[in-house]
């Protein structure tokens, strides 16, 4: 894919990252959280806010099992509404985690919502260890336009990958977008290594929400940030509070990080062909 078939955005846009807590199991009162939120970034001026991994239930896999029609949610799910109504309110699309029935299978999602409702849905692709016996793999990645901006989303260990991000970034994105869970101890770590390699290997900004409190027997490390495209932090929040994580996401940042590191244009695919074996001489 030659990612020049896809223009620089021609305005900036203003994106949040709600780093916040849920109560586990409870989607009706996650939702109206979701809806508060996502009023309080219209408020601050933002067009798109992100919420952390499966905000609507909490992570906890124990509820999620024993009670998925509970915990879970289906695109059309009633309980939605109010989000729904906040997005319809203040004209912002919410990126929320949820765990996902459909179609008898459970999968871990960042669902699309505007003013209608549920306008798309990513299913996380790269599930943890721990999920792979409750969840189905998500089958493909996703892009959401939003104005001039496409944005790439992922959840979570998604991030841990570079073909997850180099995928959105070939499909012309100019963000990568995702909500997780990273805990205290190594959490905190690997989110400072990899989203900072996400955003400067493909000169794309870089957004995670990230839980606070403890969710699924996880204590998360909050830490949820904005870097932009050369690898820098834009915005950041602390480790233990309720916050939003606001940058506005600038066209001219893109193009100069572009202009300056080449990497993504000069991008050829080096495994098409065989490899050359070179064998060190005798004694070398």
């Amino acid at each position: 894919m030659n990612t020049t078939t896809f223009p620089l955005p021609d305005a900036p846009l203003r994106i949040a990252a709600a780093q916040t807590r849920s109560v586990p199991g409870d989607v009706e009162a996650n939702a109206a959280a979701a809806a508060r939120l996502v009023r309080a970034a219209a408020d601050a001026g933002a067009a798109v806010v992100v919420f952390p991994e499966k905000f609507l239930s909490g992570y906890e896999p124990g509820l999620i099992r024993a009670d998925p029609e509970r915990c879970a949610v289906s695109p059309d799910d009633p309980r939605l509404a109010p989000v729904a109504e906040a997005c319809r309110a203040s004209g912002v699309t919410a990126l929320v985690g949820a765990a996902v029935r459909d179609g008898g299978e459970l999968y871990v999602s960042a669902l699309a919502i505007g003013g209608t409702g549920v306008v798309g849905r990513y299913d996380k692709q790269t599930l943890f260890k721990s999920e792979r016996a409750l969840y189905c793999h998500g089958s493909a990645g996703a892009t959401l336009q939003v104005g001039s901006w496409r944005l790439g989303l992922g959840i979570c260990y998604d991030s841990g990958f570079p073909e997850h991000a180099r995928a959105a970034a070939l499909d012309g994105c100019h963000a990568y977008v995702v909500g997780a869970l990273f805990g205290e101890g190594g959490g905190h770590h690997e989110s400072r290594i990899w989203f900072p390699a996400r955003a400067f290997d493909n000169t794309v900004y870089a957004v995670l929400a990230n839980h606070v409190g403890v969710t699924g027997g996880w204590r998360a490390c909050g830490a949820s940030a904005i870097w932009g495209p050369d690898g820098r932090v834009v915005a950041e929040a602390g480790p233990a509070d309720e916050e939003l994580v606001l940058a506005d996401l600038l066209p001219e940042r893109l193009r100069a990080a572009r202009e300056a590191e080449p990497m993504l244009r000069d991008l050829h695919d080096t495994g098409a062909g065989p490899r050359t074996l070179v064998r060190a001489a005798p004694g070398g």
